[in-house]
C-alpha cells in the first residue's frame, strides 16, 4: 500500500498523530502533513488549502460531516478526509 504525502514530513499515521477527526471544536490547529493512500484525495485536501504550515479549526461536526475553516473559507469535508489531516 502506497502512502501519498503532500509534504515532505516523516509522519506515522498509526504512531499516534492527531488528526482533524479528533480535534477540538472551535480551536485553531496548525496542519503538520496531508497524508492518504488516496492521492486523490491528498490533492483535493491541497486544493482546499490544507497543507503543511496552514491554520485549520473545526468549526462544527454533525453526523460524519465536519465544518472546517482554511484560511479566510469554510468547507464541509467527510470524516474519511479529516482523517487524512494531520496536526501538530
Amino acid at each position: 500500500m502506497q502512502l501519498f504525502q503532500a509534504c515532505d514530513v516523516e509522519t506515522n499515521i498509526e504512531g499516534g498523530d492527531k488528526s482533524l477527526f479528533e480535534a477540538q471544536l472551535n480551536r485553531a490547529y496548525t496542519i503538520k502533513a496531508v497524508e492518504s493512500t488516496d492521492k486523490e484525495i491528498v490533492d483535493f485536501l491541497f486544493t482546499l488549502g490544507c497543507y503543511k504550515g496552514e491554520s485549520v479549526s473545526v468549526i462544527s461536526v454533525l453526523s460524519d460531516t465536519y465544518v472546517i475553516a482554511v484560511k479566510d473559507a469554510r468547507y464541509s469535508i467527510d470524516a474519511d478526509l479529516s482523517k487524512a489531516i494531520l496536526l501538530f
